[in-house]
């Protein structure tokens, strides 16, 4: 890419090196998508007439334990910056710390909720200390990327959406001269919905961009910044989708008449999402506006987007190409051919383990400890997954969370399962019997809330006392069960395993091979008869599966599988089939209008 001069946002429109340029942006996360495939993916968007990658930075996946930075394999990120540029795109970085994204905690780490003081996205030091150290190895690793030093990033947004939070008014400041006074030089954005534009913005050479679903945004944008370029950072394709909902889909032809208003304004856009992808393993976020019950986010981040989850073509793609072709002097790229899909044989489950023999870690403790501060993980306690609480109770009665369940507990006395606490039901019945009897709650965190005001209030696992006829639980032994892949590894090569002759018992883990002949092929799971858990391919977390839907499919995508035998484990809380499904096509569920 020839050097001139960067993005520029002196008038009425921006320049790039000096001429007129229009951002054509559209949003796919490296992180949703397997490094296998993020060619592909880029290569059709930049062949439907985008010319700039817009895409996040998730804290949480490149820090897991507090000082130990993970930017290999599939968090490459200069690797991701490298090929949008060998394919002709621009880029604009979003690097947070804070980033939405329907992403547990919006892309910060759950180590910080160790810190019961917390105050997250604020000056408070126990959080700019933790950014300051992220961003020192970020930054460090992107700056060389920029437009100035002969890269294709021309610009960086500062934050994300901060004036719906707009806690501290020395943040913004803060988080621009942190990306500033470690090099970075291109072009500083901002993004927010209206009611946040101005909370959110910060003094300086700044450009304010919003994000809408209709092109009712342009004027008001316009307005506050007479002299400036106009952008819609977030156009949103489609919606995310809750578990418990329906499928969100917005119309093809609604969507082309409103980006093609937006453009005849003069405007720049991002489309969000371009292409959605994957909340692979534990690392949805959930939703909660208008009421104190979050639902969390479904494992697809298809979106409605205009490349499917899987990256094939859509109605919106094909009108969209249309429309952008009229924004370029130059054809368009071809369109990339698809990748071939199977329907593989069903996996026969031939062995199970019930989840009682599967335990390894555990801690002693008086009371209740929530994940994030169990001392697991080099002392980082527990991100994701489920934690398991047991005591000894000496009679039956009424069981009451006090609502300190984060978020759902299937509840055990002695390994016999007797009910589900969650936010709507806070009390549980427990027979009676005679003599010391173990009751257990496996407790799932199902995504923490990623925007919203009460992001410090995001510990999961039981995070209080619960109640035994009205007198507080103590005791407990609590089990960590984050289910990463060296646990799902280890326990697919161990020989504790039962044959299914004998009878399972849940929750468990189930053990079947799926065999491929020839080249590994896209395919999507099917679990009929199956009720919630989560799904293991050679160790990787596939996401979790619901029966209540709206998704009933998960995608698996051909670079995770191998030539032969594939080892597929699936934990179930309650209820199995003896077989695991495939599909050629995915079912996400009965679809509703976004409104």
């Amino acid at each position: 890419m020839s050097q001139k001069e960067g993005l520029r946002a002196n008038s009425s429109q921006f320049t790039l090196e000096g001429e007129p340029f229009r951002i054509l942006g559209g949003s796919i996360h490296y992180f949703r998508v397997p490094r296998a495939y993020w060619g592909d993916r880029l290569l059709k968007m930049r062949a439907c007439g985008v010319n700039t990658l817009t895409t996040y930075v998730p804290w949480n996946l490149h820090e897991p334990e507090r000082g130990v930075f993970n930017f290999q394999d599939q968090l490459d990120l200069k690797a991701y910056i490298s090929l949008a540029a060998e394919l002709g795109l621009w880029v604009i970085l979003r690097p947070g710390p804070y980033i939405c994204a329907e992403w547990d905690l919006g892309g910060l780490p759950s180590w910080l909720l160790r810190d019961p003081d917390m105050k997250l996205r604020t000056t408070y030091p126990g959080f700019t200390d933790a950014v300051d150290s992220f961003f020192d190895q970020l930054i460090q690793r992107v700056a060389p990327y920029q437009y100035s030093k002969g890269g294709p990033i021309i610009a960086v947004q500062v934050e994300n959406k901060y004036g719906s939070y707009a806690k501290d008014i020395e943040y913004m400041p803060y988080i621009k001269e942190a990306l500033l006074s470690r090099g970075i030089e291109e072009l500083l954005l901002t993004s927010d919905n209206q009611d946040g534009r101005n909370l959110g913005g910060v003094n300086g050479g700044i450009v304010l961009t919003g994000h809408t679903d209709s092109c009712t945004i342009v004027e008001p944008l316009a307005h506050l910044t007479p002299q400036k370029p106009k952008m819609v950072m977030e156009y949103w394709s489609g919606w995310f989708d809750l578990w418990g909902d329906l499928h969100h889909v917005f119309a093809a032809e609604d969507m082309v008449a409103i980006v093609t208003e937006i453009l005849k304004q003069d405007a720049s856009i991002n489309f969000y999402m371009f292409h959605g992808g994957t909340n692979f393993g534990f690392m949805n976020g959930a939703f909660a506006i208008a009421t104190p019950m979050p639902k969390p986010m479904v494992t697809s981040y298809d979106y409605d987007a205009p490349l499917s989850e899987a990256g094939d073509y859509t109605t919106k793609y094909t009108l969209l190409r249309n429309v952008l072709s009229r924004y370029h002097s130059e054809k368009l790229p071809e369109v990339p051919s698809l990748q071939a899909r199977s329907v593989y044989e069903p996996v026969i489950i031939q062995k199970h383990l019930s989840l009682w023999e599967s335990l390894q870690f555990t801690e002693k403790s008086e009371k209740p400890v929530n994940m994030e501060n169990l001392p697991v993980n080099n002392n980082n306690g527990q991100s994701n997954g489920y934690t398991l609480y047991e005591t000894i109770i000496h009679s039956g009665g009424l069981l009451n969370s006090m609502n300190n369940v984060r978020d759902r507990a299937l509840v055990f006395v002695d390994k016999l399962f007797v009910g589900v606490l969650d936010y709507k039901t806070l009390e549980c019945a427990l027979p009676d019997g005679k003599g010391e009897r173990t009751l257990s709650l496996l407790v799932e965190n199902s995504g923490r809330l990623n925007y919203g005001k009460l992001l410090d209030e995001q510990r999961k696992g039981l995070v209080g006392d619960i109640e035994l006829n009205n007198t507080p639980l103590r005791d407990f032994i609590i089990h960590s069960l984050d289910m990463k892949p060296g646990f799902v590894n280890r326990l697919s090569a161990s020989g504790q395993w039962n044959s299914v002759f004998q009878k399972p018992s849940f929750p468990g883990f189930f053990h079947g091979k799926l065999y491929v002949g020839g080249h590994p092929r896209d395919t999507f799971i099917r679990l009929p008869g199956w009720s919630k858990g989560v799904v293991f391919i050679n160790g990787q977390n596939l996401g979790r599966y619901w029966s209540m839907g709206p998704q009933q499919t998960l995608y698996l995508p051909a670079p995770w599988l191998n030539r032969g035998n594939n080892q597929v484990v699936v934990f179930e809380e309650q209820e199995a089939d003896g077989k695991i499904q495939f599909a050629s096509e995915p079912d996400l569920g009965m679809t509703v209008d976004v409104q």
